[in-house]
């Protein structure tokens, strides 16, 4: 007879995005196994008080001081005993308590970095969806996961599909598990057969109605782009040690199987199921048993065919600067993210229009030289704000041509 596993103690950052309800949502199915101890957000203040009410956790921690004053009003007058903080050092402290067993990093963006980076250097079992922490700063996240004894297991559906087609125990040396590659699949998002000139009036809602999958906005229009699968790309070369020309993305409209593995012996394993994220969420929660994530069965027969495609990278460029930053190494993926960033927000606030966004960030690119690598969070944080200055420099161009 098996002993029942012991109840996972959890610090969700960014309870309020998709990813952070739909973790929720696994959670609220497994209460016996899971604890909420922190639920940190932004400024969606009225769902973050639903959450604490229904979780009752310790902590809560929102972007500032109006809001927190606020928000421990409500819970108060509702009995809630949560504990509510604001600002980016809660966010740290949140990540790294010593109760909490698990931290999910679902901040979107480089916000999410600081504590992200924070919880591995706590030791913690880090289910990572913020991809940032391994675009800006691969090295030295990936240092501190090593040196500290951390857990980190990949929620992005692609790169939990990559990890479980791996062998189990993948030792990081592609040629001693017979790795030839890695396939990334990707939607192709909304525009995948538009005709180059209509991109040209996209507007913010199209970019953000992306067909498969029910995500925020910024990630939304960077799967537009393309650039959600260039991160991922990035993503991937850190999480496990394979060079950026054997990390290969292809089209695949119906997102059924999630990722592949290539391997010596002409076999490729890959990942299927509905495109839900709750599936991602509830093997790394659970890893390395299984629980039920509220996912409906996958029915190939009702699916009844799947399709794949090259990426044209003429089309949608942001693909080919994930490659290039990639390959440049040093501060390039960083800069790369940051004038993302800035491009894509400028983009949903109508300052410049959707075939701008690429420009911004090659022109940013062209601009600072990737330079050595980055060694600390300092130099991480640095090239970050050099990106984004220049970015706001390239906006004012454009928004003149």
């Amino acid at each position: 007879m098996s002993c029942p596993a012991a109840v996972q103690q959890l610090t969700i950052l960014g309870s309020t995005g998709s990813i952070g309800v739909s973790t929720l949502d696994v959670v609220r199915r497994h209460r016996h196994r899971y604890r909420v101890v922190a639920l940190c957000a932004h400024r969606q203040v009225d769902r973050l008080f639903e959450q604490c009410v229904e979780f009752q956790p310790q902590h809560a921690v929102v972007g500032d001081a109006r809001l927190a004053a606020d928000l421990a009003a409500r819970l108060a007058g509702a009995g809630c005993p949560t504990e509510v903080t604001h600002g980016a050092e809660a966010l740290v402290r949140m990540a790294q308590l010593p109760e909490v067993d698990s931290v999910m990093a679902a901040i979107v963006g480089a916000a999410g970095l600081p504590p992200t980076l924070a919880a591995a250097v706590a030791g913690k079992k880090i289910l990572l969806a913020n991809k940032e922490a391994l675009v800006m700063a691969g090295s030295v996240f990936m240092r501190a996961v090593r040196e500290n004894g951390a857990t980190l297991l990949p929620i992005d559906s692609e790169h939990n599909a990559i990890f479980q087609s791996l062998p189990s125990g993948y030792s990081g040396d592609p040629a001693e598990s017979g790795v030839l590659g890695l396939f990334l699949t990707a939607s192709g998002g909304p525009f995948r057969t538009m005709a180059p000139a209509d991109l040209e009036s996209v507007t913010p809602e199209q970019a953000c109605a992306h067909p498969n999958w029910v995500m925020g906005r910024k990630i939304s229009v960077d799967s537009s782009t393309m650039m959600n699968k260039g991160l991922e790309v990035i993503e991937a070369h850190w999480l496990f040690n394979i060079p950026a020309e054997r990390i290969q993305v292809v089209i695949h409209p119906e997102s059924v199987i999630h990722s592949l593995v290539q391997y010596a012996d002409g076999s490729v394993i890959a990942e299927l199921g509905n495109p839900d994220m709750r599936t991602p969420i509830a093997h790394a929660l659970a890893y390395p048993r299984r629980i039920a994530a509220g996912v409906a069965p996958l029915d190939l027969c009702t699916i009844g065919s799947l399709h794949f495609e090259r990426p044209d990278l003429g089309r949608l460029p942001c693909l080919a600067l994930a490659y290039r930053a990639l390959r440049d190494g040093g501060s390039a993926p960083t800069t790369l993210n940051a004038a993302n960033e800035v491009a894509v927000q400028a983009f949903l606030d109508g300052r410049i229009g959707f075939p701008a966004i690429p420009r911004v960030i090659a022109g940013v690119m062209d601009g600072l030289p990737a330079g050595k690598a980055l060694g600390s969070l300092s130099e991480v944080l640095t090239a970050d704000r050099l990106a984004r200055e220049a970015a706001e420099q390239w906006l004012v161009q454009v928004a003149r041509q």
